[in-house]
């Protein structure tokens, strides 16, 4: 009788499929209120691994982190009418604290624009202070009537950045800054995921943005995720809270904002673009784990040489745990690597330590192969490296493949409800068009100009329009 697979095949059932693997790789556990979930140490690591190489890059801008307070009085959200009306719906309310009914109110934090002009208004008093460059990591509620572990739950872990500039030129073009040299240049040179930088349409931007930025990934069934976004705020909170500035030329001027935002749902993002029947592939540039190196049996040669080797790529500067669980089978570990997507494993058993080699697994490409033993710290650096191209080149040949060329709503329908991206110039599609695609759970994921290029105007004359189905 065959053996059943350890995880649902894809091609079966995606979502069951992703359930699985989440469940299996010990990302994540649903949390007891619904919408909420426990992040588990496997998981939490590809977390902070995403949080270093992010916060690097948003330093590299001259950003500072801070923090926030978590309630935000009720009020507050009154002040812009498009961003209370945008975030109504999943509000979650504080009414009561310390055995009384509250004075007023307090929503728990959904985005921290109010409370962030808030200070911003009160730290800001001349051009010396622009720009003001804040960013802070946290946590935020907004109640998820469909939640999907990682992609979309109740509470989730982001950073998320806000800026006053003296200009809207400096706020736009730092909009764009983050959006290319930050989120982009992450995604695709650490996480090898296929992006599609472009615009929002009017009604897909965010509540309260003049313009947002976005970047649009393919997941494995086909679907459109927003991995991370970059708005342009204009001064519409400026103006809520007053927020400006002596200028050089002794006049009260407004500042110019932007805010921005990733999350946990790039760990569901990296599941969904890469994982396959057998589990996780981990990039190894982000992986917490690149190699592990198991002992096959419990012969205390090949412990010592186990450990041995472990310290020696370790010292090579590869990220390496050593696996001498050898009272567990080895069957057993060997596949729960797998699934957790490492991408080297280096079995050692007491005939490999005789002929002075190792079996090397890659788990990106597939396939084992002897080694020398003496020549893994210097072959593995690249072996990351190519596995780390393959993921990417994967993605993007999916990508291309399944994205077609339409003149009509009815043909970007069919090829969404198919399971593809559909390219359809914006003239043609128009906000009516956009409506209509609603009407069957399609959207406009984003605006591209001609030559693929982020447009610098919605409306501007050959801006085509990136339509699928999303998560």
């Amino acid at each position: 009788m065959a053996k059943a697979p350890v995880l649902t095949p894809r091609a079966d059932d995606f979502p069951r499929w992703y359930q699985d693997l989440i469940n299996k790789a010990e990302l994540a556990d649903n949390g007891p209120v619904r919408g909420t979930m426990v992040i588990r140490p496997y998981g939490y690591g590809l977390w902070e691994r995403m949080q270093a190489e992010m916060d690097a890059r948003i330093k590299e801008t001259g950003t500072q982190n801070a923090y926030f307070p978590l309630l935000i009085p009720q009020s507050y959200l009154t002040r812009e009418a498009d961003h209370v009306e945008g975030f109504a719906p999943e509000l979650a309310v504080v009414t009561h604290g310390g055995g009384k009914e509250l004075e007023e109110p307090a929503v728990v934090r959904p985005t921290s624009e109010m409370i962030i002009n808030d200070y911003f208004s009160k730290w800001v008093q001349s051009y010396r202070d622009l720009p003001l460059l804040i960013n802070q990591w946290a946590n935020v509620v907004r109640w998820e009537l469909r939640p999907r572990l990682f992609l979309r739950t109740t509470e989730f872990l982001w950073q998320e950045g806000h800026t006053a500039h003296a200009t809207y030129e400096d706020a736009r073009d730092f909009a764009s800054h983050i959006h290319r040299e930050v989120y982009e240049d992450f995604m695709v040179n650490v996480l090898a995921m296929d992006v599609v930088p472009g615009r929002k349409t009017v009604k897909e931007r965010f509540a309260g943005a003049i313009n947002t930025l976005t970047l649009e990934g393919m997941m494995g069934d086909g679907k459109a995720l927003q991995m991370a976004t970059s708005h342009e705020l204009g001064q519409n909170f400026a103006k809520a809270f007053n927020t400006s500035y002596l200028s050089k030329d002794g006049a009260q001027e407004l500042v110019w904002q932007t805010s921005w935002g990733s999350t946990t749902r790039m760990i569901g993002a990296l599941v969904m673009m890469h994982g396959d029947d057998n589990g996780l592939r981990v990039p190894p540039r982000l992986a917490q784990i690149q190699a592990v190196v198991l002992a096959i049996k419990g012969d205390e040669a090949v412990l010592a040489k186990v450990r041995e080797i472990g310290d020696r790529l370790k010292a090579a500067g590869i990220r390496v745990q050593v696996d001498d669980r050898t009272d567990t089978p080895f069957g057993r570990r060997a596949v729960d690597w797998e699934l957790k997507g490492v991408p080297v494993r280096i079995e050692i058993g007491p005939r490999d330590l005789e002929n002075g080699t190792a079996m090397l697994a890659r788990r990106i490409p597939g396939g084992k192969e002897p080694v020398s033993l003496d020549a893994l710290a210097e072959l593995l650096p690249t072996v990351l490296e190519e596995d780390q191209a393959l993921l990417l080149r994967q993605a993007r040949e999916r990508r291309e493949s399944r994205t077609v060329e339409v003149t009509s709503i009815d043909e970007a329908v069919e090829a969404a409800t198919a399971g593809n991206w559909a390219r359809i110039p914006w003239a043609t599609l128009g906000e009516e068009g956009e409506a209509k695609l609603a009407d069957h759970a399609v959207t406009v994921r984003c605006l591209v100009a001609e030559d693929g290029s982020v447009p610098e105007d919605g409306d501007a004359p050959g801006n085509v329009a990136i339509v699928a189905r999303a998560y």
